[in-house]
């Protein structure tokens, strides 16, 4: 048999130290590990485990027996936002889904139907059936500061209601969706991440959720993304009532470029690049307001537009259908156009 040697460090006798009492679990927390505890208590009720199947599917049309062989199953995590059982989760674990299953910390199997997903910011509304569902409390993301202790529960590799504990390590990140959008204002944190995070909660010490986990850098250690949860709140509410998420579409292809340092001083413009125009899309609003290739767009409306994630931004809800100007550099010289923001094809 195999005997273990505990090595203490010095030669101090063990009789000057005073033994613990074993009668007070407080007494053997610090004050980190009670606002941690305390915080997974009060989150761990609404957090789900999700279990989802995708068909994988050929382009010839493959038969039932066939499809079912296809499904890819997918393990990942949410929680619940309202009693009635909405739910949050990333839009990459159930898009396409054709079964969605979770399951309840107390041990609850129950289905699930996908409400609506947003691919542009990576998040999903489901509605899981079941009763007596514990929603989680929502906490304020615009409040947050670097250095504040973060927590991440969720079900990673099949290991369910996992717990993790880091920092925000920075705040106002960018990160591309699978889609290719960026994202803005995203949350970064060390709080270790693994695949089956996704869709988890990252709360505070409060048990607040403050963001949506959502990333990984995979070859990184400490590099964890989350969508902050006021775009969450909007966007889940958005999909609750409407199913889906609106927003603008012009119509063409750009890539940044550096503006001429002579053309910036003559024209007065506040930004030093803009976006070239490479592609235009034909029957689309860049068509009909004149657009062409070669143009570097400046600005949109009264907004300068240094990149083509600025332009991004500014396709919401709220520009379709608007008649906008948008001042491009054509050649030397500045022109104005006007277009018309379409919905967005899916």
């Amino acid at each position: 048999m195999k005997t273990l040697t505990f090595l203490s460090s010095g030669s101090r006798s063990s009789a000057a130290v005073a033994p613990r009492s074993p009668d007070s679990d407080d007494g053997l927390l610090d004050a980190y590990s009670l606002a941690v505890t305390a915080a997974v208590e009060r989150v761990s009720p609404s957090v789900v485990a999700i279990e989802v199947k995708k068909n994988g599917g050929t382009p010839r049309g493959p038969s039932p027996a066939d499809e079912a062989r296809q499904e890819v199953a997918g393990a990942a995590s949410g929680f619940i936002v309202t009693p009635d059982g909405f739910a949050l989760t990333n839009s990459h674990v159930v898009h396409s889904a054709t079964t969605i299953r979770v399951m309840l910390t107390d041990g609850r199997h129950a289905g699930a139907e996908l409400i609506g997903d947003d691919p542009d910011t990576d998040l999903a509304v489901i509605r899981i059936d079941a009763p007596d569902l514990v929603p989680a409390a929502l906490g304020d993301s615009d409040a947050l500061r670097p250095g504040q202790v973060a927590v991440a529960i969720g079900c990673p590799l099949g290991f369910q209601y996992s717990v993790t504990t880091g920092v925000i390590s920075a705040l106002g990140r960018s990160l591309r969706a699978q889609n290719g959008r960026l994202m803005d204002a995203i949350i970064q944190t060390d709080a270790a991440l693994n695949p089956g995070n996704s869709g988890g909660p990252l709360v505070n010490t409060r048990g607040e959720v403050i963001g949506v986990n959502t990333a990984v850098i995979v070859p990184a250690q400490g590099l964890a993304f989350a969508v902050p949860v006021n775009t969450a709140r909007d966007v889940a509410a958005r999909l609750i009532n409407h199913g889906r998420i609106r927003r603008g579409f012009v119509g063409f292809g750009g890539q940044n470029v550096p503006l001429v340092r002579q053309l910036v001083r003559y024209h007065h413009l506040p930004q030093d690049s803009g976006v070239l125009v490479i592609a235009v899309e034909p029957d689309s609003p860049a068509r009909a307001a004149g657009l062409a290739e070669g143009d570097i767009v400046v600005r949109v409306g009264d907004q300068s537009v240094p990149t083509i994630e600025t332009i991004q931004r500014l396709l919401t809800e709220a520009s379709i259908g608007v008649p906008t100007p948008m001042t491009v550099l054509r050649g030397t010289e500045l022109a104005t156009l006007t277009v018309v923001p379409a919905e967005r094809r899916a």
